[in-house]
């Protein structure tokens, strides 16, 4: 597919979860996946250590199975007391976007296994009670890399969705794909094309919100 020649800015600014505008009936190059994959080795890591490893799937029977263990978790989370994204249901501002993001994580939750490819950042397994600085600069090793492959795809027509409900079922999936013990999970990426190529700008909280300078 031809670049879509967005500023890097752009890219920043319109690299958007991608769940119901994901074309599953399109073939995807697996080249270009490569492309962006290569991309994402040139992120920073700690000590350069370069830890990261990538496990993608396109066999339509593992990419069902995992789907359908994706599918027991969202059902499972959905149903939970404390439900991250029904936060802000009660506040007119935010509402309707919140409604959107629930059926759009229900659409994806219900329409994984017609994905035409799924990535799995890996890295290494945190020993039990790490302290923060060790959690930190362990997945601060792989985050980046994962971002600049998203990125990479927003240029080249793919849409991303970080996701990490497929987790509950890290020991299923990591047997399934025999991904070692010691190698841990970060995350579950579907990839595909996307159905048509412009996304917006999202609207955020203003950033006099978030800002503390020289003091919180």
């Amino acid at each position: 597919m031809p670049r879509l020649n967005l500023s890097a800015d752009e890219v920043l600014t319109t690299t958007r979860a991608v769940r119901k505008r994901l074309d599953f009936d399109r073939p995807l190059d697996m080249a270009e996946v490569r492309d962006c994959l290569d991309i994402a080795l040139q992120a920073p890591s700690g000590s350069n250590s370069q830890g990261w490893h990538f496990v993608l799937v396109d066999d339509p029977e593992k990419i069902a199975t995992i789907a359908a263990l994706y599918l027991q978790a969202f059902d499972e989370y959905e149903a939970g007391p404390a439900q991250p994204t029904r936060q802000h249901l009660d506040d007119p501002s935010m509402a309707p976007t919140q409604e959107r993001v629930l059926s759009s994580a229900r659409f994806l939750a219900d329409n994984l296994a017609r994905v035409p490819a799924l990535l799995i950042p890996c890295t290494g397994r945190p020993e039990d009670g790490s302290p923060l600085a060790v959690m930190s600069a362990i997945y601060g090793s792989i985050l980046p890399a994962v971002w600049s492959f998203m990125l990479a795809a927003r240029e080249r027509g793919i849409g991303t969705c970080w996701t990490t409900l497929h987790l509950g079922f890290e020991a299923e999936v990591g047997e399934l794909l025999g991904i070692p013990h010691e190698v841990a999970q970060v995350a579950l990426i579907p990839i595909a094309y996307t159905q048509g190529t412009e996304f917006k700008v999202a609207p955020r909280k203003d950033l006099d919100n978030v800002l503390h300078t020289n003091s919180w």
